[in-house]
């Protein structure tokens, strides 16, 4: 998930593209200003409107989309209408700024925010939509312009931003707010712009923004090249598998392995390095070697000494980064991404990550010890290592509390899933999700659902919903938009939820684990943020708000899926319809806090070294293997619980700046979220309709007002770790 600075409607949509892995970035052409008006003296006395005109009616891009609540229209959207769709929508947002700067009218509210806000609608919206197919359906011709454009657009972006008539515009009525006549939302966008442009670099002077501007630039290249290369070295590899190899996985792993052969060409069923497939099969294949081949690809994407390799990259994103902050005045990269977020400093959020890795690495070499003894049992004689623990563990987990994970899946169909998220969201906003075949998407696997009020039936926006892995498509799950909710227009937002499941075969269910039905709900959890956003102005909207603070809207819908007043109704069996029994479902729960000492730790472990990097002084002279060992040793990480991610596949922390310095964000948003969830059950109902109308307030208000202040106004008070260590087993429950 992602939060942008904010730069105006577009220019937050261009630094959100050429910025953060969820949306790589959108391109621009090569031709100038002068070109267009050569053009425009050519035909044949044709005015300037009548010319854009007529390109606009030429490029989709640039047309008036007559779709269904404005939806894009991708059957129409070719690769090459990106570029001059850019290149002409650059050159209006230009000229939009240029006037605003340029006004010789004293600033006002009107003439400098509210122009802000409306400048570069095109640009946002091309920027939307070419992120989003970047990220979920991409292609060499995509690829390249992608390359190509991040830089030019990172210049367009910093060209806003370092733009001193524009600054000193917004200066001037951050220093008269108080004198004018705002309401609260006005001057919260004064003030929000006021602070990003200060940290976007508007008060450098002379070579200083110059080499600001540089650095934007190379870093949005570096970014797109470090997720191109991620993703292209997690396609090279594939792992072989024989009907005897399938015969000792799960039928539903085993119908994933075929189709992705299928998929690729290939004439024999494979583990690729999506996540979805690599985690089942560590989890349930007997056969160790094989682990071990997926475990070692999977954990050294871009980290093989070769084209795609990211070493290079991380030195060198860390590098400019530490430039950057420098420039700011900011000791670290650290200090200065921090300075933005709820945490402050960077030794706040390193002390809530140290508080909690204690009693987290406690848990899990007591895990260790389980699984050292099944191996053990096994005649296994070597130490346990990262290959070993999802299937060892997974023994431990059905004689502990006799499950058996096919059992369980059995009643995790996706379908109902689905359901079970809509009729959460219903019970606790009052929205409603009808599917609508009508409305185009850019891929067959994705589903359009139009939203509206279940009260009256107004429309909230469209949701889609992309749920299988395939080729092109970056890994993960994530939240973004093909369009903000603007209360000047009156838009409503257009919000996508990406998935990676494994694809069943033609005529089977899609059965998926407790996991990923979690991260189901946590999407549409960001996805929510984004539908429910009630805000005037749409640098306000939705998400965006500080790093530590986005998640906990995601993370806090989580704890409905685990609910059985949920389960027992959308858990059924995929063949019967039956529901889940009552005693399974008791020991479903009753797992919940198993492995939470290796899921910790291989998050702290990320998050850590993350903040390491971004405190560090010389990062010329990193040895990425090296630092990411010193880091874990240093902490005492077991040597079988490596990284969540590791540096050269870290595209949260290096395709963007999204979670650099900000991984802990998971964490603190944990903090948030069990508080949070636990006032539904204080008020004994977990869709108690008092405390939902507070959380809807936190879901649709924004960043109009600050993080801290909305979850107080939602809990009564700041929060308390204890609700997260007592989740996940680290305390006792009081009582």
């Amino acid at each position: 998930m992602k939060t942008h600075l904010y730069l105006g409607a577009a220019a937050a949509a261009i630094a959100l593209a050429a910025c953060e892995p969820n949306d790589p970035t959108p391109p621009a052409p090569p031709e100038t200003a002068q070109a267009e008006t050569d053009a425009q003296q050519d035909a044949n006395g044709m005015d300037a409107a009548n010319a854009a005109d007529e390109t606009a009616q030429a490029n989709p891009l640039l047309a008036e989309w007559n779709t269904p609540h404005g939806a894009p229209p991708f059957s129409q959207i070719q690769p090459d209408h990106f570029i001059p769709a850019f290149e002409a929508a650059m050159e209006t947002h230009r000229a939009e700024i240029d006037a605003i700067a340029t006004n010789p009218e004293a600033p006002t509210f009107e003439n400098t925010m509210l122009a802000l806000e409306n400048a570069g609608a095109d640009l946002g919206r091309i920027s939307r939509v070419f992120g989003n197919l970047t990220s979920s359906a991409s292609n060499d011709a995509l690829d390249a312009i992608q390359a190509e454009m991040s830089p030019r657009l990172a210049r367009h972006s910093s060209a806003i931003t370092l733009n001193a008539d524009l600054f000193a515009r917004i200066d001037t009525l951050r220093q008269r707010s108080d004198e004018l006549d705002l309401t609260p939302e006005q001057s919260r966008l004064i003030e929000v712009y006021h602070e990003n442009y200060v940290r976007a670099g508007a008060q450098l002077e002379g070579e200083d923004r110059e080499r600001f501007a540089e650095i934007r630039a190379e870093l949005a290249s570096l970014y797109t090249e470090f997720s191109q290369n991620e993703r292209r070295d997690s396609e090279l590899w594939t792992l072989p598998l024989s009907e005897d190899d399938l015969a000792g996985l799960p039928s539903s792993l085993a119908s994933a392995a075929r189709a992705a052969g299928e998929t690729r060409g290939l004439d024999t069923p494979v583990i690729t390095l999506q996540r979805s497939m690599v985690e089942p099969f560590l989890q349930r294949s007997p056969n160790r070697a094989q682990r071990e081949a997926v475990w070692t690809a999977f954990y050294n994407r871009g980290n093989n000494d070769n084209e795609f390799d990211n070493k290079d990259n991380v030195r060198r994103i860390l590098e400019l980064r530490l430039e950057l902050a420098n420039l700011l005045g900011f000791e670290t990269f650290a200090h200065f991404r921090t300075a933005g977020t709820m945490a402050g400093t960077p030794e706040a959020a390193q002390g809530l990550m140290e508080q909690v890795w204690a009693p987290a690495r406690a848990r899990a070499l007591e895990e260790q010890a389980d699984i050292e003894t099944l191996m053990a049992r096994d005649g296994i004689e070597d130490d346990v290592m990262g290959w070993d623990w999802r299937y060892y563990t997974e023994q431990v987990r059905a004689e502990r509390f006799d499950l058996d994970e096919n059992q369980v899946k059995a009643y995790i169909d996706l379908e109902n899933m689905i359901a079970a998220q809509f009729y959460v969201a219903e019970r606790l906003f009052g929205v409603r999700f009808t599917e609508r075949t009508d409305i185009e998407a850019y891929h067959e696997d994705v589903r359009v659902w139009e939203v509206t009020r279940a009260d009256n039936g107004e429309v909230v926006g469209l949701f889609y919903g992309d749920y299988f892995a395939r080729p092109g498509k970056r890994s993960g799950a994530w939240m973004s938009s093909f369009r903000p909710q603007n209360g000047i227009t009156g838009e409503t937002p257009i919000i996508i939820n990406n998935c990676n499941y494994n694809r069943p075969a033609e005529g089977e269910p899609a059965l998926i684990s407790f996991t990923d039905a979690t991260t189901l709900f946590h999407e549409l959890g960001h996805g929510l943020h984004g539908l429910l956003s009630n805000t005037q102005y749409p640098s306000l909207a939705g998400t965006s708000v500080d790093r530590d603070f986005v998640e906990f809207p995601a993370q806090v819908l989580e704890h409905w899926f685990t609910e059985p007043e949920v389960l027992e109704r959308f858990a059924l069996h995929y063949e019967t319809g039956e529901p889940m029994p009552r005693e399974l479902l008791d020991r479903v729960l009753a797992a919940q806090n198993f492995n939470q000492g290796f899921s910790t730790v291989e998050f702290l472990n990320s998050g850590l070294v993350d903040m390491a990097y971004h405190r560090n002084t010389d990062p010329a002279a990193i040895d990425v293997g090296a630092f990411e060992t010193e880091i874990l040793t240093r902490y005492g990480s077991p040597q079988a619980i490596p990284m969540r991610h590791r540096s050269t596949h870290f595209l949260h922390v290096f395709a963007g700046e999204g979670y650099a310095s900000g991984y802990y964000s998971y964490l603190w948003a944990g903090v948030l979220d069990n508080d949070g969830f636990d006032a539904f059950v204080e008020a004994g109902d977990i869709f108690d309709p008092q405390t939902a109308a507070r959380l809807r307030a936190v879901f649709s208000s924004g960043n109009t007002i600050p993080a801290m202040e909305n979850f107080v106004n939602f809990r009564g008070r700041e929060p308390s770790v204890d609700p997260l260590l007592r989740s996940r087993g680290f305390i006792e429950a009081e009582g």
